[in-house]
């Protein structure tokens, strides 16, 4: 789908890899201007450089800044500007045991995948609601519905921005804004690459995604990982003028894996 978001901008977190990349690149493409975000000034160049050789035509900014920190917000939105998309999409992910999580984990977890979007939707939510219109996207997951018994504390963190999905779009309700949480389920991205290579497996091997969806995500009807293009496809639809009825909702592109029928 390829709706016409020209004269909009937008601020994607965590947008030099992974899912918000693949999401800062599809909003770009339908004319979106796009603040793009990551702690490093050369990844954020690279990124852009990547963004711009696929769309010539795309409108981007760096937006530099690490969005787990309170002046890294400030940082970020000193840089973006007034926007009128937010995708709160930054986030980290560990395998640990349960009992072996030290209390700096869990507030790491905390502070940038929870509030990260906090500090950003309360800065621009305001902002959005005095001109008539907004969209804020909160990038969540499966496993905040099913929480990984391998990383509980990430599955905690998702389980939180579905909350904050919900109560900013109550807190915003009838002003045009609308306020929504994507739960992509399990996606190949760099990130997820990683993950396996620390296990010494790797994700080029066929049987080693079929052997991770049988024992991991046995649930899944797609039978294979999402990629960040098809995750990008529905959040830029969450983005678009055209979702005015879509608010306050958990929408799913998990596969399959959540065991729902809603």
């Amino acid at each position: 789908m390829m709706s016409d978001m020209s004269g909009l901008r937008a601020l994607v977190t965590g947008s030099t890899k992974g899912i918000g990349h693949a999401v800062a690149q599809k909003l770009a493409a339908c004319g979106a201007e796009v603040a793009v975000n990551g702690r490093k000034a050369a990844d954020i160049a690279a990124a852009i450089d990547r963004i711009r050789d696929a769309i010539p035509s795309a409108r981007l900014v760096a937006a530099p800044g690490d969005a787990g920190t309170a002046d890294g917000v400030a940082a970020i939105i000193a840089a973006a500007g007034e926007v009128d998309i937010l995708v709160n999409n930054v986030g980290v992910f560990e395998i640990k045991d349960a009992f072996a999580i030290p209390d700096d984990d869990w507030r790491r977890m905390f502070e940038i995948n929870v509030m990260s979007g906090v500090r950003l939707t309360r800065h621009y939510g305001p902002l959005m609601r005095a001109k008539g219109f907004g969209r804020v996207v909160f990038i969540s997951s499966e496993s905040g519905v099913q929480i990984p018994t391998e990383m509980i504390h990430y599955g905690f963190s998702k389980s939180a921005d579905l909350a904050l999905a919900r109560g900013f779009a109550q807190a915003l309700a009838g002003t045009g804004v609308t306020v929504n949480a994507v739960l992509p389920g399990p996606t190949r991205t760099e990130g997820v690459d990683a993950m396996f290579a620390s296990m010494g497996q790797s994700l080029d091997d066929p049987e080693t995604e079929k052997n991770f969806i049988a024992n991991a995500r046995p649930t899944s009807i797609i039978r294979r990982l999402a990629s960040v293009q098809e995750v990008a496809e529905v959040v830029a639809f969450v983005c678009s003028r055209e979702a005015s009825a879509v608010t306050g909702t958990p929408v799913r592109v998990d596969g399959g894996v959540v065991l729902s029928i809603t």
